[in-house]
């Protein structure tokens, strides 16, 4: 089963791909970047794989999200310091037991 649900512009070579699928038999929703250039066109090893399993929880945190909170004013431009990729103590996670099994090397061969 492979399915595209849709596609977000990244830039003028690359958008991110949303799809169902059940790579190696495992059903989920990937979320890939989608590269268009000279040397290479097709997915890149950039993305994320959520399983069947976890989606009902991946859906409520992003449903959880306020748009408004998406919004940026003047007052909340990050800093130097924080545009570096952090993460929040409160942040949640999908697996309660630690990272996922999934790795970049599930996507070699898609």
């Amino acid at each position: 089963m492979e399915k595209d649900v849709g596609k977000i512009k990244k830039n003028d070579f690359t958008d991110i791909v949303i799809r169902l699928d059940d790579f190696g038999g495992r059903p989920g929703v990937t979320i890939r970047e989608f590269v268009t250039g000279d040397r290479y066109t097709g997915f890149t090893k950039s993305g994320v794989k959520i399983q069947a399993a976890d989606f009902g929880r991946f859906k409520e945190m992003i449903n959880s999200i306020d748009e408004k909170d998406l919004e940026v004013s003047e007052s909340s431009e990050p800093s130097e310091k924080q545009t570096k990729a952090q993460v929040p103590k409160e942040q949640k996670t999908l697996s309660d037991e630690g990272k996922d099994e999934d790795t970049d090397e599930d996507f070699d061969d898609y």
